[in-house]
């Protein structure tokens, strides 16, 4: 895959996307408020550890910003959305896969670039929440897996459920009501991007060293992940992740799904 396209068709998909609507909340919300609206999937605000005030270097120290309620309501609806706990996973996973493809002879050039991207794409987020990126986390050897399982694992929480938290954190990058977390979720959203197109660089090396029937699993796969993730994104979501952390609502993630069914994994 071109390293544009998956730009130039979130841009498409975005643009061709129902208005989100924009509900507006007065008022600071407590964890505890933003906990019983936290949708089904995410990450909790209170089982997110580490510091709960922002950092002074974060870019979340926007102009308006400095009143702590402000603060911890930034670092709550953040922490909700994608939390440290999620990153962690993420980071270790990428871990598992750059070792598997070690070990199944990938090009240097495409080992090199997990391992830069574990280093430097990952640690957006916790670096907001610490105020300095963390070390890599340690992860336990798995037992080795044949390209075809590595492959299949990638085409679908690679391939599909992080290119589109790739998209959803571009969303929130433009309609997040809070200036400061539009600004950090562009950040977040270009990380999320290079490891989607990463995800498809190995998805295309490892498909050329596939079976034809193993292809067709690969593509079958990536369909009923899809279908699974639409059914999950039109579950209802509050109001206040809609208006202060720009998730799309209902319909909009489901017409975001749609797209990238029908451009990336028919």
């Amino acid at each position: 895959m071109d390293s544009n396209h998956l730009r130039l068709l979130f841009s498409r998909a975005l643009r061709a996307s129902p208005g989100a609507p924009r509900a507006r909340v007065k008022g600071c919300l407590s964890v505890a408020e933003l906990s019983r609206m936290t949708p089904p999937g995410v990450v909790p605000p209170e089982a997110v550890t580490g510091p709960t005030d922002v950092p002074s270097s974060s870019p979340l120290f926007a102009r308006g910003g400095h009143n702590a309620c402000q603060r911890a309501r930034r670092d709550d609806l953040l922490a909700a959305t994608r939390g440290d706990a999620v990153e962690a996973t993420s980071i270790q996973a990428l871990v598992r896969l750059r070792d598997a493809l070690d070990l199944h002879g990938a090009d240097a050039a495409l080992v090199s670039a997990l391992d830069e991207l574990m280093h430097t794409g990952g640690s957006t987020r916790q670096t907001w929440r610490h105020g300095a990126a963390p070390g890599l986390p340690k992860v336990e050897p798995l037992p080795p897996r044949s390209l075809f399982a590595v492959a299949l694992d990638n085409a679908v929480e690679g391939c599909v459920r992080e290119t589109f938290g790739a998209l959803v954190s571009r969303h929130q990058a433009l309609h997040a009501r809070d200036g400061g977390v539009r600004a950090f979720m562009a950040r977040v959203a270009e990380d999320e991007t290079r490891h989607a197109e990463l995800f498809w660089k190995v998805d295309h090396w490892a498909q050329a060293r596939l079976s034809a029937g193993e292809r067709d699993v690969l593509r079958l796969a990536k369909q009923r992940a899809s279908e699974a993730l639409r059914a999950e994104v039109a579950e209802p979501v509050s109001p206040v992740f809609v208006s202060e952390a720009g998730l799309p609502p209902p319909e909009v993630a489901v017409a975001l799904v749609d797209t990238l069914a029908r451009e990336l994994w028919a």
